[in-house]
């Protein structure tokens, strides 16, 4: 007896050489589809670390400008790009104003101070590095450049303020990121440096050959952010009396930011949990301004322990 089978069967069954290539082909073009409808987001990875109960989501606004780094005030959400800063009513989610520049190319991190956004800009990934800090007024929608960086030693991502005096991130990236530093400058300007520091290497083994995309200061607390993973890591600076020039790593905890620049949540910072105060981020791949506040458990663990 013989047996017929219907034609897309025997093509399963028996499939010819042209055929073979063709589902390969298609294979790989689902393949790099698939990774394309992530942004080509790496948050598909994982850190190395077991994070503590550290922050959750409260809430989100949508936002195309949601790339870089989010800040906010009492009135106002800030969302960074590339090249705008995007402010936004935090209560109805509508656009107030965009402000921008023809000089402007990679703004990182915003920082409120003095009723004003100060961001980091660079002209990553162009070298030599040129980094100038920008601020945005909100009282007339203007964005200028602030201080120029002579020689900087790096890219620089985000710039704070602990003490009167300005601390600055500058990154690197690939099999450099170990030369990542955060530099403090003295007497308020930024101008005469003043100590230059180095992160904990298993925070740098963590970077996935990125680096440390935003910071911020909670007391004597540094608290910075991964380049994708949804972590951040709690530092502290070495002892007056250590010769050691790196920032020693505390615990990590996870957040709702996968990554980029964050910042205080400035309206809230009547908060009663101040060593867990509300912030403000953004997800990448979701183009969200994320709000987030601080998950109700505890874990005493460090990092050594896990």
């Amino acid at each position: 007896m013989t047996l017929h089978l219907p034609q897309r069967l025997c093509w399963i069954m028996n499939p010819s050489h042209q055929q073979v290539r063709f589902v390969g082909y298609m294979l790989v073009f689902f393949g790099i589809l698939a990774q394309v409808s992530h942004g080509s987001d790496p948050t598909i990875s994982e850190t190395t670390f077991t994070p503590i109960s550290g922050w959750k989501a409260s809430s989100h606004i949508a936002t195309m400008y949601a790339t870089q780094a989010a800040a906010a005030d009492e009135s106002y959400v800030y969302a960074i790009s590339n090249t705008t800063i995007a402010q936004i009513n935090r209560e109805t989610g509508a656009l107030v104003t965009t402000a921008t520049s023809p000089t402007t190319k990679h703004l990182n991190s915003g920082f409120i101070f003095n009723q004003k956004l100060f961001c980091a800009h660079s002209n990553y990934p162009n070298e030599p590095h040129q980094c100038d800090i920008r601020v945005f007024d909100p009282e007339d929608g203007s964005i200028r450049i602030y201080h120029v960086f002579k020689d900087p030693p790096g890219s620089l991502v985000w710039c704070i303020r602990r003490g009167g005096n300005w601390w600055c991130c500058f990154a690197h990236y690939g099999k450099k990121n170990h030369k990542t530093c955060l530099v403090e400058y003295a007497n308020g300007g930024l101008d005469n440096e003043q100590r230059r520091l180095l992160f904990p290497e298993k925070v740098i083994e963590d970077w996935d050959d990125m680096s440390a995309s935003g910071g911020i200061w909670i007391n004597d607390a540094l608290l910075t952010s991964h380049h994708h993973f949804p972590v951040l890591y709690k530092m502290k600076l070495p002892s007056q009396e250590s010769s050691n020039n790196r920032l020693q790593l505390v615990s990590v905890f996870d957040c709702p930011f996968p990554g980029q620049g964050f910042a205080l949540d400035f309206s809230r910072t009547g908060s009663r949990n101040q060593q867990k105060p509300p912030l403000v981020g953004i997800s990448r791949p979701k183009r969200h301004v994320i709000f987030a506040e601080a998950q109700n458990k505890t874990d005493k663990r460090s990092p050594a322990d896990r």
